[in-house]
Protein backbone atom coordinates (compact mmCIF):
# COMPACT_ATOMS: atom_id res chain seq x y z
CA UNK A 1 0.00 0.00 0.00
CA UNK A 2 1.05 3.10 -0.87
CA UNK A 3 -0.67 5.96 2.19
CA UNK A 4 -0.32 9.48 1.35
CA UNK A 5 0.58 11.68 3.88
CA UNK A 6 -2.39 14.24 4.81
CA UNK A 7 -1.51 17.88 5.70
CA UNK A 8 -3.81 21.14 6.17
CA UNK A 9 -1.78 24.75 6.07
CA UNK A 10 -3.78 26.13 9.38
CA UNK A 11 -4.18 29.39 7.40
CA UNK A 12 -6.15 31.69 4.88
CA UNK A 13 -3.36 33.44 3.84
CA UNK A 14 -2.97 32.69 0.08
CA UNK A 15 0.98 33.99 0.47
CA UNK A 16 1.72 31.62 3.66
CA UNK A 17 -0.77 28.60 1.87
CA UNK A 18 2.01 28.85 -0.96
CA UNK A 19 4.76 29.03 0.62
CA UNK A 20 3.35 25.88 2.51
CA UNK A 21 2.52 23.97 -0.79
CA UNK A 22 6.42 25.20 -1.99
CA UNK A 23 8.05 24.48 1.50
CA UNK A 24 6.70 20.63 1.38
CA UNK A 25 7.51 19.91 -2.08
CA UNK A 26 11.12 20.79 -1.77
CA UNK A 27 11.91 19.41 1.56
CA UNK A 28 9.65 16.54 2.43
CA UNK A 29 11.55 14.82 -0.04
CA UNK A 30 9.68 11.09 0.02
CA UNK A 31 6.11 9.94 -0.14
CA UNK A 32 2.88 11.29 -1.04
CA UNK A 33 1.11 14.13 0.14
CA UNK A 34 -1.84 15.61 -0.33
CA UNK A 35 -3.02 19.15 1.24
CA UNK A 36 -6.46 20.32 1.29
CA UNK A 37 -6.48 24.01 2.12
CA UNK A 38 -8.74 27.54 1.10
CA UNK A 39 -7.81 31.10 0.54
CA UNK A 40 -9.80 34.49 1.68
CA UNK A 41 -10.23 36.62 -1.21
CA UNK A 42 -7.18 36.32 -3.76
CA UNK A 43 -6.41 36.29 -7.21
CA UNK A 44 -3.42 33.84 -7.88
CA UNK A 45 -1.90 34.62 -11.32
CA UNK A 46 0.60 31.67 -13.27
CA UNK A 47 3.84 31.79 -13.05
CA UNK A 48 4.79 33.40 -16.33
CA UNK A 49 1.56 35.81 -16.71
CA UNK A 50 1.45 39.72 -16.20
CA UNK A 51 -0.37 40.73 -12.98
CA UNK A 52 -1.65 43.77 -13.84
CA UNK A 53 -2.49 42.15 -17.32
CA UNK A 54 -4.98 39.49 -15.60
CA UNK A 55 -7.08 41.60 -12.56
CA UNK A 56 -9.52 44.86 -12.80
CA UNK A 57 -7.12 46.83 -10.57
CA UNK A 58 -9.72 48.91 -9.27
CA UNK A 59 -12.37 46.26 -8.44
CA UNK A 60 -9.26 44.06 -6.39
CA UNK A 61 -7.68 47.28 -4.87
CA UNK A 62 -11.42 48.31 -3.53
CA UNK A 63 -12.11 45.17 -2.53
CA UNK A 64 -8.68 43.68 -0.65
CA UNK A 65 -8.38 40.82 -2.91
CA UNK A 66 -4.44 40.12 -2.86
CA UNK A 67 -2.78 39.30 -5.51
CA UNK A 68 -0.04 36.62 -5.36
CA UNK A 69 1.78 34.95 -8.12
CA UNK A 70 2.43 30.56 -7.75
CA UNK A 71 4.94 28.72 -8.85
CA UNK A 72 2.77 27.15 -11.47
CA UNK A 73 1.74 27.83 -14.92
CA UNK A 74 -1.30 28.29 -16.59
CA UNK A 75 -3.84 31.30 -16.25
CA UNK A 76 -5.29 33.19 -13.53
CA UNK A 77 -8.07 32.40 -11.21
CA UNK A 78 -10.00 33.94 -7.90
CA UNK A 79 -10.05 32.19 -4.87
CA UNK A 80 -12.27 33.18 -1.87
CA UNK A 81 -13.77 30.70 1.23
CA UNK A 82 -16.10 29.04 -1.21
CA UNK A 83 -13.03 27.96 -3.14
CA UNK A 84 -11.45 24.67 -2.00
CA UNK A 85 -7.87 23.92 -3.01
CA UNK A 86 -6.12 20.73 -3.31
CA UNK A 87 -2.39 19.61 -4.26
CA UNK A 88 -0.68 16.60 -4.48
CA UNK A 89 2.84 16.13 -4.18
CA UNK A 90 4.67 12.99 -4.70
CA UNK A 91 7.85 11.80 -7.08
CA UNK A 92 7.57 11.63 -10.69
CA UNK A 93 9.89 9.17 -11.91
CA UNK A 94 9.03 8.99 -15.75
CA UNK A 95 7.20 11.07 -18.24
CA UNK A 96 3.94 8.89 -17.62
CA UNK A 97 3.56 10.69 -14.00
CA UNK A 98 4.01 13.32 -15.19
CA UNK A 99 0.83 14.33 -17.16
CA UNK A 100 -2.34 15.62 -15.29
CA UNK A 101 -4.42 12.15 -15.79
CA UNK A 102 -2.68 10.34 -12.99
CA UNK A 103 -4.16 13.47 -10.66
CA UNK A 104 -7.24 15.00 -11.76
CA UNK A 105 -8.87 11.24 -12.58
CA UNK A 106 -9.22 10.51 -8.42
CA UNK A 107 -10.84 14.08 -8.37
CA UNK A 108 -13.18 13.20 -11.18
CA UNK A 109 -13.96 9.58 -9.81
CA UNK A 110 -14.55 11.86 -6.27
CA UNK A 111 -17.22 13.95 -8.05
CA UNK A 112 -18.73 11.14 -10.08
CA UNK A 113 -19.15 9.39 -6.97
CA UNK A 114 -21.67 12.35 -5.15
CA UNK A 115 -23.80 12.16 -8.30
CA UNK A 116 -22.26 14.94 -10.75
CA UNK A 117 -21.35 14.09 -14.72
CA UNK A 118 -17.47 15.29 -14.34
CA UNK A 119 -15.26 15.22 -16.40
CA UNK A 120 -11.60 16.23 -17.41
CA UNK A 121 -11.28 18.77 -20.19
CA UNK A 122 -8.52 19.92 -22.23
CA UNK A 123 -5.25 20.51 -21.04
CA UNK A 124 -6.27 21.37 -17.19
CA UNK A 125 -9.51 21.89 -16.88
CA UNK A 126 -12.51 19.66 -14.75
CA UNK A 127 -15.85 20.23 -15.85
CA UNK A 128 -19.22 19.24 -14.59
CA UNK A 129 -22.22 19.74 -16.88
CA UNK A 130 -19.93 21.89 -19.08
CA UNK A 131 -18.85 24.38 -16.68
CA UNK A 132 -15.44 24.53 -15.41
CA UNK A 133 -15.20 23.63 -11.75
CA UNK A 134 -11.76 23.15 -11.45
CA UNK A 135 -8.14 24.33 -13.41
CA UNK A 136 -4.78 22.41 -12.44
CA UNK A 137 -1.42 23.40 -12.84
CA UNK A 138 1.80 21.55 -12.23
CA UNK A 139 5.36 22.18 -11.32
CA UNK A 140 8.07 19.71 -11.30
CA UNK A 141 11.85 20.01 -8.95
CA UNK A 142 14.64 17.82 -8.13
CA UNK A 143 12.23 14.95 -9.05
CA UNK A 144 9.22 15.91 -6.83
CA UNK A 145 5.88 16.80 -8.85
CA UNK A 146 2.86 19.30 -7.55
CA UNK A 147 0.01 19.13 -9.15
CA UNK A 148 -2.51 21.74 -7.58
CA UNK A 149 -6.29 22.55 -8.44
CA UNK A 150 -9.40 24.72 -7.35
CA UNK A 151 -12.50 23.26 -6.37
CA UNK A 152 -15.73 25.95 -7.08
CA UNK A 153 -17.57 24.90 -4.56
CA UNK A 154 -20.07 27.83 -3.45
CA UNK A 155 -17.97 30.94 -4.53
CA UNK A 156 -19.18 34.25 -5.61
CA UNK A 157 -19.66 34.54 -9.45
CA UNK A 158 -19.75 38.10 -8.59
CA UNK A 159 -16.65 38.58 -7.60
CA UNK A 160 -14.85 36.18 -10.04
CA UNK A 161 -16.43 37.97 -12.39
CA UNK A 162 -15.28 41.30 -11.13
CA UNK A 163 -11.47 40.36 -9.95
CA UNK A 164 -10.55 38.84 -13.28
CA UNK A 165 -11.90 41.29 -15.62
CA UNK A 166 -8.89 43.32 -17.09
CA UNK A 167 -9.86 45.62 -20.10
CA UNK A 168 -7.65 43.65 -23.33
CA UNK A 169 -7.93 46.92 -25.07
CA UNK A 170 -5.03 48.48 -22.77
CA UNK A 171 -2.73 46.32 -22.76
CA UNK A 172 -0.26 44.71 -25.69
CA UNK A 173 2.08 41.87 -23.80
CA UNK A 174 3.47 38.35 -24.91
CA UNK A 175 2.31 36.98 -21.74
CA UNK A 176 0.55 34.12 -20.98
CA UNK A 177 -3.28 34.67 -20.89
CA UNK A 178 -5.91 33.27 -18.98
CA UNK A 179 -8.67 31.91 -21.12
CA UNK A 180 -12.17 32.67 -19.31
CA UNK A 181 -14.55 29.88 -19.17
CA UNK A 182 -17.91 29.39 -18.45
CA UNK A 183 -18.02 28.46 -14.72
CA UNK A 184 -19.84 26.73 -11.86
CA UNK A 185 -20.53 26.14 -8.16
CA UNK A 186 -20.55 22.57 -7.68
CA UNK A 187 -22.71 22.59 -4.36
CA UNK A 188 -25.58 23.89 -6.93
CA UNK A 189 -25.13 20.76 -8.82
CA UNK A 190 -25.08 18.19 -6.36
CA UNK A 191 -28.26 16.11 -6.45
CA UNK A 192 -28.13 15.96 -2.76
CA UNK A 193 -27.21 19.13 -0.47
CA UNK A 194 -23.94 19.29 1.03
CA UNK A 195 -22.01 21.90 3.41
CA UNK A 196 -18.61 23.14 2.38
CA UNK A 197 -16.90 20.98 5.34
CA UNK A 198 -18.32 18.05 4.89
CA UNK A 199 -16.89 18.64 1.29
CA UNK A 200 -13.61 18.80 2.67
CA UNK A 201 -13.99 15.68 5.30
CA UNK A 202 -15.23 13.47 2.17
CA UNK A 203 -12.31 14.73 -0.17
CA UNK A 204 -9.94 13.60 2.62
CA UNK A 205 -10.20 9.83 1.82
CA UNK A 206 -11.90 9.94 -1.72
CA UNK A 207 -9.20 11.44 -3.42
CA UNK A 208 -6.66 8.61 -2.12
CA UNK A 209 -6.48 4.71 -2.99
CA UNK A 210 -5.14 3.36 0.45
CA UNK A 211 -6.25 6.29 3.02
CA UNK A 212 -4.84 9.27 4.39
CA UNK A 213 -2.13 9.50 7.48
CA UNK A 214 -2.61 13.05 9.03
CA UNK A 215 0.71 14.45 9.47
CA UNK A 216 1.94 17.79 10.63
CA UNK A 217 5.06 19.91 10.44
CA UNK A 218 7.57 20.94 13.06
CA UNK A 219 7.46 24.38 14.38
CA UNK A 220 11.29 24.46 12.57
CA UNK A 221 9.56 24.00 9.50
CA UNK A 222 6.39 26.47 9.85
CA UNK A 223 9.42 29.27 11.13
CA UNK A 224 10.96 28.58 7.83
CA UNK A 225 7.85 28.88 6.12
CA UNK A 226 6.80 32.14 7.36
CA UNK A 227 10.11 33.36 6.26
CA UNK A 228 9.49 31.66 2.46
CA UNK A 229 6.06 33.58 2.74
CA UNK A 230 7.65 37.38 3.51
CA UNK A 231 10.72 37.22 1.30
CA UNK A 232 8.97 35.98 -1.53
CA UNK A 233 5.42 35.49 -1.68
CA UNK A 234 4.44 38.76 -0.04
CA UNK A 235 6.89 40.91 -1.82
CA UNK A 236 6.20 42.81 -4.81
CA UNK A 237 9.11 41.95 -6.69
CA UNK A 238 7.90 38.38 -7.41
CA UNK A 239 4.20 39.20 -7.47
CA UNK A 240 4.32 42.15 -10.13
CA UNK A 241 7.44 42.67 -10.60
CA UNK A 242 8.27 39.39 -12.55
CA UNK A 243 5.71 40.08 -15.25
CA UNK A 244 6.77 40.32 -18.58
CA UNK A 245 7.34 43.45 -21.03
CA UNK A 246 4.20 45.07 -21.31
CA UNK A 247 2.55 48.12 -23.21
CA UNK A 248 -0.46 49.85 -21.88
CA UNK A 249 -2.63 52.88 -22.93
CA UNK A 250 -4.92 54.44 -20.66
CA UNK A 251 -7.00 57.66 -21.85
CA UNK A 252 -9.37 59.41 -19.07
CA UNK A 253 -11.44 63.00 -19.56
CA UNK A 254 -11.60 65.24 -16.98
CA UNK A 255 -12.30 68.78 -15.43
CA UNK A 256 -9.06 70.07 -17.19
CA UNK A 257 -9.52 68.43 -20.37
CA UNK A 258 -8.41 64.93 -21.57
CA UNK A 259 -5.08 62.64 -20.48
CA UNK A 260 -3.79 60.08 -22.24
CA UNK A 261 -0.76 58.02 -21.09
CA UNK A 262 1.24 55.52 -23.10
CA UNK A 263 3.83 53.60 -21.35
CA UNK A 264 6.19 50.28 -21.55
CA UNK A 265 6.98 48.37 -18.49
CA UNK A 266 9.77 45.55 -17.99
CA UNK A 267 10.80 43.68 -14.82
CA UNK A 268 8.30 46.11 -12.75
CA UNK A 269 9.69 49.33 -13.77
CA UNK A 270 8.69 52.16 -16.76
CA UNK A 271 11.03 51.71 -19.24
CA UNK A 272 9.04 54.41 -21.42
CA UNK A 273 6.04 56.69 -21.42
CA UNK A 274 4.13 59.69 -23.34
CA UNK A 275 1.74 62.39 -21.53
CA UNK A 276 -0.91 63.39 -24.74
CA UNK A 277 -3.88 65.21 -24.27
CA UNK A 278 -5.84 68.47 -24.47
CA UNK A 279 -4.81 69.86 -21.28
CA UNK A 280 -3.88 73.60 -20.91
CA UNK A 281 -0.27 73.43 -19.74
CA UNK A 282 2.17 76.30 -19.67
CA UNK A 283 5.18 74.36 -19.91
CA UNK A 284 6.26 70.73 -21.89
CA UNK A 285 5.75 67.50 -20.19
CA UNK A 286 8.90 66.27 -20.91
CA UNK A 287 10.78 66.63 -17.64
CA UNK A 288 7.86 64.91 -16.07
CA UNK A 289 8.11 61.79 -18.42
CA UNK A 290 12.04 61.75 -17.88
CA UNK A 291 11.06 61.69 -14.24
CA UNK A 292 8.99 58.50 -14.73
CA UNK A 293 11.61 56.59 -16.52
CA UNK A 294 13.31 53.74 -14.45
CA UNK A 295 9.86 54.32 -11.69
CA UNK A 296 8.96 51.48 -9.75
CA UNK A 297 5.49 50.74 -11.45
CA UNK A 298 3.53 51.15 -8.34
CA UNK A 299 1.32 53.97 -7.34
CA UNK A 300 3.28 55.24 -4.11
CA UNK A 301 6.35 55.12 -6.20
CA UNK A 302 4.97 57.11 -8.91
CA UNK A 303 3.34 59.28 -6.48
CA UNK A 304 6.48 60.11 -4.84
CA UNK A 305 8.10 61.27 -8.33
CA UNK A 306 5.12 64.07 -8.96
CA UNK A 307 5.26 65.13 -5.20
CA UNK A 308 9.31 66.21 -6.71
CA UNK A 309 7.42 68.69 -9.70
CA UNK A 310 5.45 71.39 -10.47
CA UNK A 311 2.41 69.39 -12.41
CA UNK A 312 0.01 72.49 -12.87
CA UNK A 313 2.67 74.09 -14.67
CA UNK A 314 2.83 70.96 -17.12
CA UNK A 315 -0.59 69.09 -16.46
CA UNK A 316 -3.03 72.54 -16.33
CA UNK A 317 -5.79 71.97 -14.50
CA UNK A 318 -5.11 68.10 -14.64
CA UNK A 319 -4.41 67.03 -10.90
CA UNK A 320 -2.10 64.61 -9.37
CA UNK A 321 -5.38 62.34 -8.34
CA UNK A 322 -6.44 62.70 -12.04
CA UNK A 323 -2.86 61.29 -12.96
CA UNK A 324 -2.52 58.34 -10.81
CA UNK A 325 -5.96 57.40 -11.64
CA UNK A 326 -5.33 57.34 -15.58
CA UNK A 327 -1.95 55.79 -14.94
CA UNK A 328 -3.29 53.10 -13.09
CA UNK A 329 -6.98 53.21 -14.14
Amino acid sequence: MNKTYYLETGSTDPAYNLAFEEYVQTHRRTGNYLILWQNRNAVIIGRNQNAEEEINAAFVKAHGIKVIRRNTGGGAVYHDMGNLNYSFITDAADISQRSAQPFTEPVVRALKALGLDAEASGRNDILIDGRKVSGTAQHLIRGRILHHGTLLFESNPEMIAGALNPDPTKFQSKSIKSVRSRVGNIRSLLRADMMLQAFWDYLKTALTADGIEPTSLSNEELAEIEKLQKEKYDTWDWNFGRSPKYQRKCKKRFGGGSLEISLSVADGCIQDIRILGDFLGLTPVEPLEDALKGCIYREDAVCAVLDTLCLPDMLGGIEKREFLETIFA
